[in-house]
């Protein structure tokens, strides 16, 4: 059979670089150095540094070599892909915890099943063959809920053309979970791995959308802030905006990564740390809806670190990035794409923010400045 045809350089030097870095004790995003702290916080699930350090440190090293070339857990991308035969089988799961389940826009249900078949996505998986489904809930919790989230499930699946195929249930006391937690799988076969590491210089950094929907229409609504301006989430399965989008570019897609929690600003320090890269950010090229805004500007909280749940960051080289984004635009879920950076041959693993009356880099958050919003 032939061999897959690999979308980026960085793909192809998978398997060498897991070797490389099972012998270095150290990973793409080179965390080994940020300190841990004793005891584990907050913001070591919170999708910024410090979660990346505690995986590094904690979880990745030390395991058994992978059986088969691909893409494994040294390299913190979203997803494994495993080859099998002339593709790769891509592997991805998470867990779900957000507060409160129901919020305008969506409910835990429709969360898990979106995020998992985005997470596929961004590997070059836009086809989800099945998830699996498992359930950890409170004793006391409601059936009428629970029916609630399983119709969220089965309807999310169905836009998305995929289903569940397995699952676990188990009931924990009261008071031992808070409500209920979700835990999901998701598999699906590319002939082509994308990778969130394969940004080169004068690559375009496009998004496909507004920024800080989810994070902060869940905040809001959980703390009920009577805010001008409407806040939705925006969660919903990206694989159809995200296959056009790679018919479209095809090679010149090079990355994608979608920035869930801890953001834009977290998303893309991990894609320049990742490709040894600068990333020049143009802050008025980053789409913001009027309410998130507002909320922003009011609470003190930068959009850039604030989770989304139906966004995409492409990484696409500067001859095909106005076809991709008119691509983007032309499907209902990209309608506020935008061009939003530009990749420098310095500044590696920074993001240099213009703000259109001078430059100071971004910083990277430390956790999700907003807790249990995934």
């Amino acid at each position: 059979m032939n061999a897959p045809r690999v979308l980026n350089p960085s793909a192809a030097r998978a398997a060498g670089e897991s070797r490389s870095e099972k012998r270095s004790g150290r990973g793409p995003t080179a965390m080994k150095d940020v300190p841990l702290d004793e005891t584990i916080g907050m913001k070591h699930g919170a999708g910024g540094r410090a979660m990346r350090a505690l995986i590094e440190q904690v979880f990745a090293p030390g395991l058994p070599p992978m059986k088969v070339e691909g893409v494994g857990l040294s390299a913190m991308d979203d997803g494994a892909a495993l080859r099998l035969g002339d593709r790769f089988l891509v592997v991805t799961t998470d867990s779900h915890v957000i507060q409160p389940i129901f919020f305008p826009g969506g409910d835990i249900g429709r969360l898990a099943v979106a995020g998992t078949v985005n997470d596929l996505a961004m590997m070059g998986a836009t086809d989800a063959l099945a998830l699996t489904f498992s359930v950890i809930v409170e004793e006391g919790f409601p059936l009428r809920d629970l029916e609630r989230i399983h119709e969220s499930v089965r309807a999310t699946c169905e836009e998305a053309g995929t289903t569940v195929v397995t699952g676990d249930t188990k009931v924990m006391g009261r008071g031992e979970i808070d409500g209920i937690v979700l835990n999901t799988t998701g598999i699906g076969l590319t002939e082509r791995v994308v990778r969130d590491s394969g940004l080169r210089p004068g690559d375009r950094l496009l998004v496909t959308g507004t920024m800080g929907d989810h994070g902060l229409a869940v905040m809001v609504h959980r703390h009920g802030l009577d805010l001008e301006g409407e806040l939705v989430s925006d969660v919903a399965p990206l694989n159809d905006l995200v296959r056009r989008a790679l018919e479209t570019g095809r090679d010149a897609v090079v990355a994608l990564k979608d920035p869930t929690r801890g953001g834009l600003a977290s998303a893309l320090h991990e894609m320049a740390s990742k490709s040894r890269v600068g990333i020049l950010l143009e802050e008025a090229a980053v789409p913001l809806s009027s309410g998130v805004r507002s909320a922003g500007e009011l609470l003190g909280i930068d959009p850039l670190h604030v989770a989304n749940e139906g966004k995409a960051v492409l990484g696409v080289a500067p001859d095909a990035a106005d076809a991709v984004l008119a691509c983007l635009r032309d499907h209902p879920l990209g309608r506020n794409a935008a061009i939003v950076g530009t990749c420098l041959p310095d500044h590696s693993g920074r993001v240099i923010l213009d703000t259109g009356f001078g430059r100071r880099l971004l910083t990277e958050p430390e956790g999700e400045p907003l807790p249990r919003i995934c």
